[in-house]
C-alpha cells in the first residue's frame, strides 16, 4: 500500500468542486501551509545570519543581531512543536483498530 506526499493529497479536488471558499478566500491545503510556515522559518535564520554579519562587520547593532536571533530561535521552536503534534496525531490515528 503506498501513500501519497502531502502535497498530492491537497492539491487534489473531485472534479466539479470549486477551489475557493465562500468568501473568496483561496483554498490553500496543509502541505501549502507547511511550505509556508517551512519557508518563514528558513527566512528568519538568513536574516538573523544577515543581522549577525552585519553586527561582526561594524555596520550592524547588536541589539538588532540579538532580536533577529531570538525570533529566528522562537520559530524555530515553534515549528518544533507542530511538527510533534502533527507526529503524536498520526501515531494515535495509527493505533486506532480499524
Amino acid at each position: 500500500m503506498s501513500i501519497d506526499s502531502i502535497g498530492k493529497v491537497s492539491g487534489t479536488l473531485p472534479a466539479g468542486l470549486p477551489t475557493t471558499r465562500p468568501g473568496g478566500q483561496s483554498d490553500a491545503g496543509f502541505g501549502d501551509a507547511l511550505k509556508d510556515l517551512i519557508g518563514a522559518v528558513d527566512g528568519s535564520a538568513t536574516q538573523a545570519n544577515d543581522a549577525v554579519g552585519r553586527m561582526l562587520d561594524g555596520t550592524g547593532d547588536v541589539h538588532e543581531a540579538v532580536i533577529a536571533m531570538q525570533k529566528a530561535d522562537t520559530m524555530l521552536q515553534l515549528t518544533v512543536q507542530i511538527r510533534n503534534k502533527i507526529v503524536q496525531a498520526y501515531q494515535d490515528i495509527m493505533r486506532m483498530p480499524v
